[in-house]
C-alpha cells in the first residue's frame, strides 16, 4: 500500500505574522508552527510590528500583548487604520481581565494563553482566519459577560470619546503620547508637521483636554502607550 501524505492543518492557508518581545519564545513559536503555517514575517516592537504588518499583509497576526514601545492594542489599531481586514490572535502569558479586553476592545478576534497546545493553537489560527472568535476555555466566560454578543464584531465595548476620533486621529495620538515630537511623528506617518498639528488641536478639541500632558494621561488610561 502506497504512503499518503499527511493532510495539511486548515491553518496551512493562513499567511502569519508573529509579534513578541521574547526572542527564546518567539524562536519556539517559529519552530513549532513553521512547517505548518506560512509565516511571512516577525516583529519585537510595537513601531516596527505595524510597519511590517502593513508592508507583508498577513492574514492573521499572532500577537503578544505587552511590547516595548505600547502594547498589543497599539498594533492592532495601528494596523487598523489602514489594513482593517488582517485579522489578530493575541497570545499572551497573562490571564488578567483588563488585557484581554484591551486587545478585544481594539479589534483582536481572539485572545489565548502560551499555555496552550501547538494543536489547538493551530486551530485557533484557522478559526480566526475562517472569522471565528477564539478564546481559551478559562476566559471564555468573563470575555461574554463582558462583550455579550458583540465579541469578535466592529463595535466591541464601545468607547464613545474614542469614537469621535478618525484612524488618522488615533495614530497621531499614540505618537504624541509615546513622546515623539510633531515633527518625529510626521517622518513615522509620512505626513506633514503642519498636518500633525492640525490632528493634534482636533484630537484636543474633541477629547477636551488641554495639553498634552492631559492626552498622555488619557491615552495611558486606556493602554494606548
Amino acid at each position: 500500500m502506497t504512503d499518503q501524505p499527511a493532510p495539511r492543518h486548515r491553518a496551512a492557508s493562513a499567511r502569519l505574522f508573529l509579534v513578541d518581545d521574547h526572542q527564546l519564545f518567539l524562536s519556539g513559536v517559529r519552530s513549532e508552527l513553521g512547517d505548518t503555517v506560512n509565516i511571512v514575517g516577525f516583529a519585537v516592537t510595537v513601531d516596527d510590528a505595524i510597519q511590517a504588518i502593513r508592508r507583508t499583509k498577513p492574514d492573521v497576526v499572532l500577537l503578544d500583548v505587552h511590547l516595548p514601545g505600547g502594547g498589543g492594542a497599539a498594533v492592532i489599531e495601528g494596523v487598523h487604520a489602514t489594513h482593517p481586514k488582517v485579522r489578530f490572535l493575541a497570545l499572551s502569558a497573562s490571564d488578567a481581565a483588563e488585557d484581554v479586553i484591551a486587545v478585544i476592545r481594539a479589534g483582536a478576534r481572539g485572545y489565548v494563553t502560551k499555555t496552550i497546545a501547538t494543536n489547538d493553537l493551530l486551530d485557533a489560527i484557522a478559526r480566526v482566519h475562517d472569522g471565528d472568535a477564539v478564546f481559551s476555555p478559562r476566559l471564555a466566560g468573563f470575555v461574554l459577560d463582558a462583550f455579550g454578543d458583540a465579541v469578535g464584531g466592529p463595535n466591541v465595548l464601545a468607547d464613545p470619546e474614542m469614537d469621535q476620533l478618525t484612524p488618522r486621529e488615533k495614530e497621531v495620538l499614540r505618537h504624541i503620547a509615546r513622546g515623539l515630537t510633531y515633527k518625529e511623528t510626521g517622518s513615522r506617518l509620512s505626513i506633514s508637521v503642519k498636518t500633525v498639528e492640525t490632528h493634534v488641536s482636533a484630537v484636543l478639541r474633541k477629547l477636551q483636554l488641554s495639553n498634552r500632558a492631559e492626552l498622555t494621561r488619557w491615552a495611558a488610561t486606556r493602554k494606548l502607550i
